[in-house]
């Protein structure tokens, strides 16, 4: 569902969001701070705002943990401030997080698309906005009472939030987050109970989306979504010619706007179909990204079962092999691992340290396994736990590995160009004469020299500093007009 915002009066008040999760969450914290931004609230840091909204994750026990630590810092730094908690934390336990002082609502994910007109009204004294047809009242909930507000339901109708346009800004690089929900069910994951079933954000508005943010002068638009593979297939089977599935948009994004890059962010290995590895073959290193994120999770064929997990380690292999055929040696390739699943054996984590070992990985995303109520994975720790000291020590095994493989892709860059892109500079960086920067591939970049964000340009790699970031030189061809290929067989054209 999408909406937009009536207002009775101008507002001058401030906030500050903080996101947590994922990047499909921060792309719901992203459009919240852009409608508070349209409203005419500025934002600002904890101690000066008048909310706090908090964006919230709860894939793991230490992602609840934080985002309890944070609302109770900014309670203290700012006990004035109201605070707003949404997002996956907020849907699972609402009256936990209402217990915490400060907080004044709780907006689920089922009732996400309010939580800029709630955090709004609290801003400015609760008096800046017509209540909503579908609210009781919301001003009359919100006005003097004790108790926070709390929204949350299981029919998620109200979870995406209104298509405020994505432009470059705070973020050089945003996210448009065009599907909400999963329908996996994976042992282990929350999310179907945090965000329920997949939605897809229709064709017609991504493109308006991406058109948009061209004509705002966005270079590199990330896609994004919580099941990002499954996009479209719960779309009504109309005859209009507008794709219904993941490759098909991104042909028609091509096709129809004039955007230099395009990023795919996580995608399921069974999601990589022919037409989206056909893809990467064919935009791969113009239009679009060589960077590609494949949740593994295990290596081992038993762990996958008891995770229901739809892949088994070969096939998994399979995606990946076929994917560095399309985009080549300079593909970066992620995942998520995790350690420690109930009932996984010595046996069992060696087999994922022999596969990641096999695979060309070059970053892993490492978690020690996090029992989540509700799950069948909490039944099977019951019953099967894996001793911390047993997770810690493989913790520290993965993490040499990922390590290791980082490194080793990373420096094979070294005296080759790439293209980048320039990103807001950090204040400490920019005070020694560099910029910050991405490649196309996904490798952070030191830039010599000092750049103004969002501008594409081609860098010649000469080393790795001490954090693995890519130390580099803008090339001589970054110094004519830039220039890109639709495709690897078509000639350039000036953008």
């Amino acid at each position: 569902m999408t909406r937009s915002f009536r207002y009775t009066e101008s507002v001058t008040t401030s906030f500050h969001i903080e996101n947590f999760g994922c990047r499909a969450a921060r792309a719901d914290g992203e459009a919240i701070a852009a409608q508070l931004s349209a409203s005419g609230c500025s934002e600002r840091h904890v101690p000066e705002a008048d909310v706090i909204v908090v964006n919230t994750c709860s894939v793991t026990a230490e992602a609840d943990r934080a985002a309890r630590a944070f609302i109770r810092r900014a309670h203290r730094l700012n006990p004035e401030a109201r605070i707003v908690v949404t997002g996956c934390y907020a849907q699972r336990a609402p009256e936990e997080l209402a217990e915490l002082a400060g907080v004044a609502a709780v907006v689920g994910n089922s009732h996400k698309a309010f939580a800029p007109e709630i955090a709004l009204g609290l801003a400015a004294g609760r008096n800046a906005i017509a209540p909503h047809a579908g609210l009781v009242s919301m001003a009359s909930l919100m006005a003097g009472s004790a108790s926070p507000l709390m929204l949350a339901d299981d029919s998620f109708a109200h979870s995406f939030l209104a298509e405020t346009q994505v432009i470059p800004g705070a973020q050089t690089r945003p996210n448009l987050k065009i599907q909400e929900g999963c329908t996996n069910r994976c042992s282990f994951c929350v999310i179907p109970q945090t965000r329920g079933s997949s939605r897809s954000l229709h064709a017609a508005s991504v493109l308006r989306q991406v058109e948009g943010f061209v004509a705002a002068g966005g270079l590199e638009l990330v896609l994004s979504g919580i099941n990002l593979g499954r996009w479209g297939r719960d779309l009504p089977d109309e005859d209009t010619g507008m794709p219904r599935g993941l490759a098909a948009l991104v042909r028609q994004i091509f096709e129809r706007t004039k955007l230099p890059r395009l990023r795919l962010s996580s995608i399921e290995p069974m999601d990589w179909d022919a037409d989206l590895i056909g893809l990467m073959a064919e935009f791969g290193g113009t239009r679009l990204a060589r960077h590609a994120h494949l949740p593994l999770q295990s290596g081992s064929d038993a762990v996958l079962r008891r995770m229901h997990r739809r892949y088994r380690p070969w096939h998994y292999a399979e995606k990946v092999a076929a994917l560095v055929r399309a985009a080549g040696p300079d593909l970066t390739l992620g995942a998520d691992v995790m350690v420690g699943f109930p009932g996984e054996t010595d046996a069992e984590f060696e087999e994922t340290l022999a596969l990641v070992r096999a695979l060309p990985f070059s970053y892993l995303h490492l978690f020690p396994f996090s029992p989540r109520p509700g799950t069948r994975a909490l039944v099977l720790h019951k019953e099967r736990p894996v001793k911390p000291a047993v997770v810690d020590e493989r913790m520290t095994t993965m993490r040499a590995l990922a390590s290791e493989k980082s490194f080793t892709h990373r420096q094979r860059f070294i005296g080759h160009e790439l293209d980048a892109i320039t990103l807001h500079t950090p204040e400490t960086l920019a005070r020694s004469g560099r910029t910050a920067a991405l490649t196309e591939n996904f490798l952070p970049v030191e830039l010599e020299g000092q750049f103004p964000s969002n501008q594409l340009v081609r860098v010649l790699v000469h080393g790795l500093n001490s954090e693995g970031a890519l130390e580099a030189t803008t090339a001589d061809a970054a110094h004519a007009p830039f220039t890109l290929r639709s495709s690897r067989t078509e000639a350039a054209v000036a953008i």
